[in-house]
């Protein structure tokens, strides 16, 4: 069957019938292999949990698959659920439920309390679509547990800042309010969407900007809005942000490299995955075909949720029409400089960056994506590495236009280390390796291409018929040096698997352990030039030049040099991106 036809009930039924296996009748949860971001649980090693938001998931599949042998089974889970939920009013958790089966709530270091959320949300699809298959008792505990919900999320009250949270929690709370006919709900459901309408309008995009997951969950949340809801003003307000949400999508998809292209405020991926692609194939409606014969990666939280690509945004999908370019204001976060994105693209590549960052794991801060010899992806991204993962002390300015940029590292005082903000170091660490990396991946077995030395601070790598030339400009760092150049090969690891990878390092420190203070040195700074080619061009000349406490960079653009100036002392990330 063609891509464009696919059968999505299928696609539900095939997974629901994988989730099938992993049941366990004796606690009536499912059993899943254990994996954590490594915050809110304790649990550090374990072979399988039992996770009451995959249990969740379960419940509502089974009743959506419509095989009446297994509505005891979605009853049984459904029980459990509600019996694992924190329903007392003078607790501190009150209203939400732990990760997992084997940690209770006290025993979360600390607990989520996105889980009213996540959970709650479910718990009224159950009511939404299902309820008059719903034995008498166990629908009035749902209901009391969608109502612990409703609390939870209103006293923790989440602003418009925190995107996805912010739609979810108008989800439940305008859908409880609809369906259990409580104003108090169904106001503070409306007023909270509002907000978030009124902010993205005002700062003019969503708080997690161009993030391929975090758009795609705004996308299904905003939708089930626009679906469930009986109130027409909820409706109205999720179909303004889901036009926001789908047009910034489309302007930053690569129609020929099938590419998200960058900055991404978030993301966990290197190369947007299938389940994403699989995400716009679905929402497409048989329009548009991007998955391009590979198989579909549903995902059966999708069902139902109505989620559908305007018609107006598929010409961005479909075809070429030539270089774009765009440049966006981004949501204030308090600093003294308007954080922006810049991304521009053609034919053969994106190249895209914020002009501020943190240089936090999930950020593709200064992200490109390139077309092989066979027209396929590669990833080409800045890195900065602590013991081999990214240091989020380390901080980044950025000026682009178009396939170049210049980029300068500092580290900031008030950072973290693997975490922008969990795990602070207060500008002190320790350090076996330290470095700045341009990392290129390929498919895995497909090689990545090498980065060659084109003179002293001068490198370049020739992908498909794009050139990439790197050029460092100012390398200095109290009580450390002389840095040098690393060139090497290896495999490039990220939640969407393995992939072969060339990289390029700067190497600020490889060693024995040594302390590294930022408030003892007077200069730590790190500047560089980046220019993608395409055949026929030079890159621009690039040079620094020493201003007392600063350093002025610029890049000799035809049309006008492209200038930045940074000052060489850490400092607060507030000073650094003054």
């Amino acid at each position: 069957m063609a891509n464009n036809t696919i059968d999505w009930e299928q696609e539900f039924q095939e997974k629901l019938r994988q989730m099938h296996e992993s049941y366990n009748p004796e606690n009536r949860l499912l059993r899943c292999p254990f994996s954590s971001p490594g915050y809110h649980t304790k649990i550090k090693q374990a072979d399988f949990v039992h996770p009451t938001r995959q249990a969740a998931d379960y419940a509502l599949a089974l009743l959506d698959g419509g095989d009446p042998s297994y509505r005891q089974r979605a009853f049984d889970i459904l029980q459990v659920l509600v019996s694992l939920q924190d329903q007392d009013p003078s607790s501190p958790t009150y209203g939400i439920w732990s990760w997992f089966w084997e940690e209770p709530l006290p025993e979360m270091a600390p607990p989520d309390w996105n889980w009213a959320d996540f959970i709650g949300k479910r718990l009224l699809f159950v009511l939404h679509r299902h309820d008059s298959l719903l034995p008498e008792q166990l629908r009035l505990d749902i209901r009391q547990a969608v109502r612990n919900s409703c609390e939870a999320i209103i006293k923790r009250n989440i602003g418009p800042h925190y995107t996805n949270i912010a739609i979810m929690g108008s989800f439940v709370t305008i859908i409880a309010g609809e369906l259990l006919e409580d104003s108090r709900y169904l106001e503070y459901g409306l007023d909270r969407l509002r907000k978030l309408l009124d902010h993205t309008r005002r700062e003019g995009a969503l708080q997690e900007y161009n993030s391929p997951p975090y758009s795609s969950i705004a996308i299904t949340e905003l939708s089930a809005i626009a679906v469930c809801t009986k109130t027409e003003q909820a409706r109205q307000m999720a179909e303004e942000l889901l036009d926001i949400a789908w047009g910034m999508t489309a302007e930053h998809f690569h129609p020929l490299l099938k590419q998200w292209s960058g900055p991404h405020a978030r993301s966990y991926s290197i190369f947007t995955e299938r389940e994403r692609l699989t995400f716009l194939q679905m929402a497409f409606d048989g329009r548009l075909d991007v998955l391009e014969g590979s198989e579909p990666a549903y995902d059966p939280e999708w069902h139902g949720q109505g989620v559908r690509c305007p018609d107006s945004f598929l010409p961005l999908f479909a075809e070429w029409k030539g270089n774009r370019e765009i440049s966006q204001k981004l949501p204030d976060e308090g600093m003294p400089l308007q954080r922006k994105a810049y991304t521009y693209m053609t034919r053969d590549y994106s190249l895209g960056s914020f002009n501020h960052q943190a240089m936090w794991n999930q950020c593709r801060n200064l992200q490109a994506y390139i077309a092989g010899d066979g027209g396929e992806a590669i990833s080409l991204r800045l890195r900065v590495l602590h013991e081999d993962y990214d240091f989020c002390s380390a901080v980044i300015r950025t000026e682009q236009r178009g396939g170049n940029a210049l980029y300068g590292i500092r580290f900031s005082l008030d950072g973290g280390d693997t975490h922008v903000n969990l795990d602070p170091i207060h500008g002190r660490t320790k350090a076996r390796d330290l470095r700045i990396r341009l990392e290129i991946s390929n498919r895995r077995g497909a090689g990545a291409p090498r980065w060659e030395r084109l003179a002293d601070n001068r490198y370049e790598a020739t992908i498909g018929s794009t050139k990439a030339t790197v050029t460092g400009l100012f390398a200095a760092m109290s009580g450390f040096g002389p840095f040098r150049w690393e060139t090497s090969a290896g495999t490039v690891q990220s939640r969407s698997g393995e992939y072969d990878g060339s990289f390029l390092d700067l190497v600020l420190h490889a060693g024995e352990e040594r302390e590294v203070d930022f408030h003892a040195m007077e200069e730590a700074l790190l500047g560089f030039a980046l220019s993608l080619t395409e055949p026929g061009q030079e890159p621009p000349t690039a040079s620094a030049e020493r201003l007392q406490d600063r350093v002025g960079f610029e890049l000799a653009d035809a049309a006008e040099p492209l200038r930045l100036t940074l000052g060489v002392k850490p400092g607060p990330v507030a000073e650094l991106f003054g």
